[in-house]
């Protein structure tokens, strides 16, 4: 069996350096906003944005340093999540992306079965030159495809994507596959699939790649938050199959009012050595508690973790959801431990990112600034400006059925912080 990570004790911080970002309007007066990518489209050594809503059907690019909109895709059927990675071979990242979530109705109530399809939009280079839609490819499908992510999860010689459904048709919590499609000799050609799990998992709402969390291999793997809570998914080579790895139950209080439990999005934070100190986790699904799990086992195989409660941001509305959707971490502050910024989707007073900053990891402490209030519906981070510190980007939460942002906008947060020495 692959041997877990052991993990640290951090010491307690002594000084900590108070975040300052700016703020920029990428584009404003959306007309609907859900996922945001950020990637180099055009090669040129800057970053650029990749946005777009589930309802209008199109994908736009926004190219760095102008923010000039460019078209990538229309007449998409609701576009829902996306990720990148260079399958035709040329240095240039190529989308993925899934779509065609629900039927009539327009709710995880109304899961479309013949939905659930991904495709690979093929990048033309040059935007000066190119004024068609990018080139689809058809890779495969499941019922309620909602996440994906594009890395090497089972092998390192082939691109693979790893898909993740959110509902059935049969019910909002019925139990879901989790795919994996590996690109065949000719990527035009369907992917070829494999069902990892369709036994295990219910409602996954959030997932994140993380490289670099197997010991001795290249392989990624996946966090991913769903009904059963927070779960650590990856490839076992010992064993020639992927395994698991329980990490927490989510926040299970509000089961009863809202029928919602679990966890809703994460991300996992490194602190010195440990490159998955504590996992951050917005929960249950659309929710409103803010919790860090952090592993209380030392020197062991065994795996031990503590979830502690920072944050309950509002009361579950009508629906059951809260304002929460999505949390990322990265080292904003440069001393080599990861913060984590948790993305509030509204409405007022519930709405903007917050930050949080790691003081005792063994006690579970963490300070906390509010550093942007526009609706969030995502967070991306980088090095936008190529001054060596990583920024941040959002895109308003705007989706018919669930909340519509009073004004949607896709945002760049400057990372302004004084940076410390690691």
């Amino acid at each position: 069996m692959t041997t877990p990570i052991v993990r640290s004790t951090s010491v307690p911080k002594l000084a900590v350096t108070e975040p300052a970002f700016g703020s920029e309007t990428v584009t404003d007066f959306l007309r609907d906003g859900y996922w945001l990518e950020a990637c180099d489209i055009d090669g040129d050594g800057n970053l650029d944005l990749v946005g777009y809503g589930l309802n209008v059907g199109e994908i736009y690019w926004y190219q760095n340093p102008t923010w000039r909109k460019r078209l990538v895709v229309d007449k998409i059927k609701e576009p829902v999540g996306a990720g990148f990675g260079d399958i035709t071979g040329n240095g240039l990242p190529d989308l993925v992306v899934c779509y065609q979530l629900y039927g009539p109705g327009g709710t995880i109530h109304h899961a479309d079965g013949e939905g659930g399809k991904i495709d690979w939009l093929e990048n033309p280079g040059d935007p000066a030159v190119s004024t068609e839609n990018w080139k689809r490819h058809y890779v495969g499908r499941a019922t309620g495809m909602h996440r994906l992510r594009v890395g090497h999860f089972s092998r390192a010689d082939r691109l693979q994507i790893m898909g993740f459904p959110i509902v059935a048709v049969e019910d909002v919590h019925a139990v879901l596959p989790v795919m994996l499609f590996t690109q065949p000799d000719d990527p035009t050609d369907e992917w070829d699939a494999e069902v990892i799990s369709r036994t295990d998992f219910r409602m996954i709402h959030g997932v994140a790649r993380k490289p670099g969390l197997i010991p001795g291999s290249p392989l990624d793997s996946i966090l991913m938050a769903s009904d059963e809570g927070v779960t650590w998914l990856y490839f076992d080579e010992d064993a020639g199959a992927f395994a698991s790895e329980h990490i927490g139950d989510g926040e299970t209080g509000q089961f009863e009012q809202t029928t919602f439990k679990g966890s809703g999005d994460l991300d996992g934070g490194r602190v010195g050595n440990d490159p998955l100190a504590y996992v951050a986790a917005i929960e249950p699904f659309h929710g409103n508690t803010v919790a860090v799990y952090t592993r209380s086992a030392q020197d062991s195989e065994a795996s031990v973790w503590r979830r502690h409660l920072l944050d309950i941001y509002g009361d579950p509305n009508e629906n059951g959801e809260g304002p929460g959707h999505t949390v990322m971490c990265r080292d904003f502050d440069g001393d080599g431990d990861d913060e984590f910024l948790v993305g509030l989707r509204g409405p007022e007073p519930w709405q903007g990112a917050y930050y949080y900053k790691v003081v005792d990891l063994e006690k579970g402490l963490f300070l906390k600034w509010k550093v942007s209030g526009e609706s969030i519906a995502r967070i991306v981070a980088g090095d936008f400006g190529n001054r060596g510190v990583d920024d941040f980007a959002t895109i308003s939460y705007s989706v018919q059925h669930y909340f519509v942002a009073p004004k949607s906008e896709i945002t760049l947060h400057r990372n302004l912080t004084p940076q410390r020495e690691a």
